[in-house]
């Protein structure tokens, strides 16, 4: 008599037991869904302590301060007072720098467009132009721009506001999702600012503009946001600078007047990139209050730089590679 064949289900039987052995075996390998997740209240305790770093260091403040922070990687805000309005002094130099560029890729020859200096449009304050001789000097409007952030140089300043119009460069702004950033008059008009009449902006707002301007989310082409970028990383000294590596390349654009601190910034870290915006006023020197939120950010972000999803460090070339 022939064999006879094993029952059916024996053999389904048989094909389970074979299958939970090679999952048995595999499975270990895989860190599972159930792992990954048992990790996220790390990151969320990491985040929550930089919160709780920010809001001290705020409430520490001799006046009144506000701050906004991104996370340029996961998109992750923390936020203190951030909507609050405050005067820029020249930090709100950052759009007139937007629409130059902006309005480059309209007016072609307008970066090349030349105008001199001259007693008509130097202006006191910082800077070195009001320096020159009168019309002994031409410069483009690149340059002007280059001036107005390197040098914080008003006379180059209010040459650009004179090209672009006031309510363009509002325009752009609330375009582009800073609806209360205003530039409403030139700089250094005392007579002004006594009436009431200040360029004003909220950390939110400035930090949305850096934010767009680190993914050149803006009516330009690649090359102008790397240009702007560019001018904005030119080495110039600040508190905010001091906490960080001198490698690492900071956009940045402070303002300060009596009693009135600010800076807007792009921390451009390999592998967690940042934008944070520091505003204060009604205080003293504002300087160690961005010195203390950008060490925080710092900080933090540079822990979550090259880490992986159980905080241990690894070379980022090799974090990617995994990924």
């Amino acid at each position: 008599m022939p064999p006879s064949s094993p029952p059916p289900g024996s053999v389904v039987r048989l094909l389970l037991c074979l299958l939970a052995l090679a999952l048995s075996t595999w499975l270990p390998l895989v860190p599972s869904s159930a792992t990954l997740e048992a990790q996220q209240p790390h990151r969320a305790l990491l985040a929550e302590g930089f919160q709780a770093e920010l809001e001290e260091i705020v409430r520490g403040y001799d006046g009144v301060a506000g701050v906004h922070v991104v996370d340029l990687t996961d998109g992750r805000r923390f936020a203190v007072r951030d909507e609050l309005l405050f005067p820029q002094a020249s930090a709100i130099k950052v759009p007139i720098l937007l629409e130059l560029f902006r309005r480059a890729e309209e007016e072609p020859g307008l970066l090349e467009q030349r105008v001199a200096v001259t007693d008509a449009v130097r202006t006191g304050g910082s800077g070195v132009l009001r320096w020159l001789t009168d019309g002994g000097t031409e410069l483009s409007l690149e340059d002007h721009a280059v001036y107005m952030i390197l040098y914080s140089d008003n006379t180059a300043t209010n040459v650009l506001i004179d090209a672009l119009g006031m309510d363009e460069v509002n325009r752009l702004s609330a375009s582009l999702g800073a609806q209360q950033t205003l530039l409403q008059r030139k700089m250094i008009r005392p007579e002004e600012s006594a009436r009431g009449n200040e360029n004003l902006s909220t950390p939110r707002d400035a930090v949305t503009l850096m934010e767009r301007l680190h993914r050149c989310d803006l009516p330009m082409e690649t090359a102008s946001c790397d240009r702007v970028v560019e001018i904005l990383s030119l080495p110039k000294g600040h508190p905010i600078r001091a906490p960080l590596p001198g490698d690492v390349p900071v956009a940045f654009k402070p303002g300060g007047i009596t009693g009135v601190a600010t800076v807007w910034a792009l921390v451009p870290l390999d592998g967690r990139p940042y934008a944070f915006s520091v505003m204060s006023n009604y205080g003293g020197d504002g300087g160690p209050l961005m010195e203390a939120v950008s060490e925080a950010a710092w900080s933090y972000f540079s822990r979550l730089s090259g880490a992986t999803e159980y905080g241990t460090r690894v070379p980022l070339e090799l974090l990617r590679e995994g990924r």
